[in-house]
């Protein structure tokens, strides 16, 4: 229906359009994704100066009318995320979490938990970014002042499986996804759903102890919590959550992480 609409949002995505314009993605609690055009955005003195940035979370006025692109008429910062912004890993760490919720959740159909979700994804990459820079500070000679790369992909893939629970596609972790079996679980398969025992694995790949206690504590604790594993147990998690978006949404997102240089 046409009209006013006030909502919060984060910008997912932003695109150059025309000589001065711009079109957004969208996140929002009540209406999920949408895509809206900011007349006049680029210019010098646009009233909305750098506030349709991506990971912005606003409080935004669209005015919705016949086709399918909403316009913005007002915005208000509620959170900028300074801190990640002077960050290059939690920069392309917070454009990796946006693009998945804007794939994962590209309908309007509304997901405040996916919502919140992502806020709180972005505002611990805000806060971890803030806390490298005081450790660079302290320590300028240090060669890695960041937190560590096991860490941060870590804290990537627990954020994925909690938007495949949202999702309702959360891996079957507890008993074996093709018997029900509970015992001698040692592979994933994404055809199944989750965890398979010796006697089901066929077609699947092996799933270390390390790797299926990774994602079910993942599950289980809050974001902020993510739990620790070494490395190869989280090779193991990506390609479970790739098989299972692959299989079960007929979808690929990017690496939870990009390289580390």
């Amino acid at each position: 229906m046409a009209g006013a609409v006030k909502t919060e949002a984060v910008v997912l995505r932003s695109l150059r359009y025309g000589e001065a314009d711009r079109i957004l993605h969208l996140y929002t609690p009540g209406r999920g994704r949408v895509s809206a055009i900011a007349k006049g955005v680029r210019r010098a003195r646009s009233r909305f100066g750098g506030r349709l940035e991506p990971f912005f979370r606003l409080h935004i006025e669209l005015h919705e009318g016949r086709g399918e692109l909403l316009t913005v008429t007002g915005a208000q910062t509620i959170e900028g995320y300074a801190r990640l912004r002077g960050d290059a890993r939690a920069l392309d760490a917070a454009a990796r979490a946006c693009d998945a919720v804007g794939r994962l959740f590209e309908t309007d159909e509304p997901h405040p938990g996916v919502f919140n979700l992502l806020c709180r994804q972005l505002a611990l990459l805000d806060g971890q970014a803030g806390r490298a820079r005081s450790a660079a500070a302290a320590s300028p000679a240090a060669e890695e002042p960041a937190r560590p790369a096991i860490a941060a992909r870590a804290a990537a893939l627990a954020f994925r499986l909690k938007l495949l629970l949202a999702a309702g596609l959360a891996p079957q972790l507890g008993a074996c996804a093709g018997c029900g079996e509970r015992e001698h679980l040692v592979g994933f398969s994404g055809a199944a759903g989750g965890v398979v025992c010796g006697a089901c694995e066929a077609g699947s790949f092996a799933l270390d102890e390390e790797a299926h206690r990774f994602m079910t504590d993942a599950l289980a604790r809050a974001l902020a919590d993510a739990p620790d594993a070494p490395d190869p147990a989280l090779g193991q998690v990506e390609r479970a959550i790739a098989a299972t978006l692959e299989h079960h949404a007929h979808l690929r997102l990017m690496p939870a992480m990009g390289a580390i240089v």
